[in-house]
C-alpha cells in the first residue's frame, strides 16, 4: 500500500474544506456578473442568460470547460504583448475557483449572501441613460435572398448646437442578420438621400463624391462594446449633423426586418483634446497587390508615413475577414523603440474588438506605424467560405478580404481646452 504523508493528507483535507466553503452567492456570482452577464442577458449577444444561480448551475460543466480552455470570456489579443482597459480575461485564480465550486456540487450558499441582480440599462451595454437615441427612420425589409446585403441609412441628429461625444454605442435591431455596421459622420446634410440604398445601386456613386467629416466614426461587430472616450477628451458632433450607417446583413432566406439604432452620450466635462481617427487601408500595404491566390497562405505588410506630430493613442481596431489568421501592429520610434499596439494569434471574424489602452500610449513624431497580417486561403482552413478555394482580393463581402487598422488618438502636443 502506498503510504500517504501527513502533509499530503492535510493538504487534501484543506482543499476539500476550501471547496466546500465556496458558494455561488459569496464567491462565484461576482465573477460571473462582472465578466459574463454583460453579454449573457436578454437582448444581448450571448445566446443565454447568466444572471441567476439557476442560470449558472444548469450550465456549470459547460462553463468550466469554456473558462478552463479560455474560450470564454472571448478575448483575442495577446496579454503578453499589450494590456488594455477593456480586457475580458479571467485570472487563473478565478478559473480555478469556478472549477472547485463545480467540483463541490455547485452550492448556492446562504440566502442572506444572495447578491442583487446586476443593473443594466435596457437595450444598452452602458449603465447610464443615453443623451440621444437615433434609430433608422423605418424598419428595413431584409431581402429574403441567399446573398449578403450592404445598405446605407441616414440618421439625422437634429442637434440644435455643437456637442462633444463621451461615448457611442450601436444597437443592432435584428441580431440574427445584422453582422456588422460602420458609422460615418456627415456635416453637409447632402447624403440623406442615400437612406435605404444598396451599395450596388448606381445612385450611391454620386453620394461617394461628397466628403464625409469622418469615414469611420465607430465600428460594431458582435463582441465590440460601446466606445467611451477618455477623461477630458471627446469627439465633436456639429449641430444638425447626420450619422450614416453602412450595415452588412447576412443572407436571410426568410422575411425579416431590422431597425437598428445608435445611443449617443454627451460630455459635460472640460474637453481639452479632440479625438482624431487614423485608418490604414489596403492601399497602405507595401507588398502589393492585395491578392490571395487559391491554396496560398500570404502575409501582407502595411505602414504609415512618418508621423508629423507626436500622438497619444487611445485605442486600435484591426479588421479582416474569414481568411484572416493573425494580426500584429506596432510603431517604431525614431530612436528605434517598439511601441506595441496589438497582437492576435487566432483571428476570429465573428468576434472583433476595439482595444482600449490602459493609459494613453505615446507615439513620438517621426514614428512609423506598421501592421502585419497572415491569411489562409487553403482547403485546410475551416473558415474558408469557398470550397474549393478560389482567388480572393479586396471587397466588402465575406467571401472577399480586407486589411484595415483604425487608430483613435489625440494630438499629444495640443492640450488646450477645446470646450467648457
Amino acid at each position: 500500500m502506498k503510504r500517504v504523508s501527513f502533509f499530503s493528507l492535510l493538504f487534501c483535507l484543506s482543499y476539500a474544506s476550501l471547496a466546500q466553503d465556496l458558494t455561488f452567492n459569496k464567491d462565484i456570482a461576482p465573477i460571473i456578473h462582472t465578466n459574463c452577464t454583460p453579454c449573457h442577458r436578454p437582448r444581448e449577444v450571448g445566446p443565454f442568460s447568466l444572471i441567476t444561480y439557476e442560470d449558472v448551475a444548469k450550465r456549470s460543466k459547460f462553463i468550466r470547460h469554456v473558462t478552463q480552455t479560455r474560450y470564454m470570456p472571448p478575448w483575442k489579443a495577446d496579454p503578453e504583448f499589450q494590456h488594455y482597459q477593456n480586457e475580458r480575461l479571467l485570472t487563473q485564480q478565478e478559473i480555478d475557483l469556478i472549477a472547485r465550486w463545480i467540483d463541490s456540487g455547485v452550492p448556492e450558499g446562504k440566502k442572506r449572501n444572495k447578491p442583487s441582480s446586476p443593473e443594466f440599462q435596457q437595450n444598452s451595454q452602458m449603465r447610464a441613460d443615453p443623451d440621444l437615441v437615433l434609430t433608422m427612420r423605418e424598419p428595413f425589409d431584409i431581402p429574403p435572398t441567399a446573398t449578403e446585403e450592404f445598405r446605407f441609412f441616414s440618421l439625422p441628429t437634429k442637434l440644435p448646437e455643437d456637442v462633444y461625444l463621451k461615448a457611442i454605442e450601436f444597437r443592432p435591431g435584428n441580431r440574427q442578420y445584422v453582422h456588422h455596421s460602420r458609422v460615418m459622420l456627415d456635416t453637409t446634410n447632402l447624403i440623406r438621400g442615400i437612406d435605404g440604398l444598396s451599395e450596388l445601386d448606381p445612385k450611391v456613386q454620386e453620394f461617394y463624391k461628397i466628403p464625409l467629416a469622418e469615414e469611420f466614426l465607430y465600428g460594431w461587430v458582435p463582441g465590440n462594446m460601446p466606445f467611451i472616450y477618455p477623461e477630458n477628451t471627446g469627439k465633436l458632433l456639429k449641430k444638425n449633423s447626420d450619422l450614416i450607417l453602412n450595415i452588412h446583413y447576412a443572407p436571410s432566406g426568410n422575411k425579416a426586418q431590422d431597425q437598428s439604432g445608435i445611443n449617443l452620450y454627451f460630455t459635460d466635462e472640460l474637453v481639452e483634446q479632440e479625438v482624431q481617427i487614423m485608418t490604414l487601408r489596403e492601399n497602405d500595404i507595401t507588398n502589393q497587390p492585395f491578392f490571395l491566390e487559391a491554396e496560398s497562405q500570404p502575409t501582407f505588410y502595411m505602414r504609415s508615413a512618418p508621423l508629423a506630430q507626436s500622438i497619444d493613442v487611445i485605442s486600435v481596431l484591426p479588421h479582416m475577414h474569414t481568411l484572416g489568421k493573425t494580426f500584429r501592429a506596432f510603431a517604431i520610434t525614431p530612436a528605434g523603440d517598439l511601441v506595441p499596439f496589438v497582437k492576435i494569434d487566432d483571428w476570429d471574424f465573428n468576434w472583433q474588438s476595439t482595444y482600449v489602452f490602459e493609459e494613453l500610449l505615446n507615439v513620438p513624431a517621426g514614428s512609423v506605424i506598421y501592421a502585419e497580417a497572415t491569411y489562409d486561403n487553403t482547403i485546410n482552413n475551416p473558415e474558408n467560405p469557398n470550397y474549393p478555394p478560389e482567388d480572393v482580393t479586396y471587397g466588402w463581402n465575406t467571401t472577399d478580404e480586407m486589411m484595415n487598422f483604425i487608430i483613435y488618438y489625440v494630438d499629444a502636443e495640443d492640450k488646450g481646452t477645446v470646450k467648457k
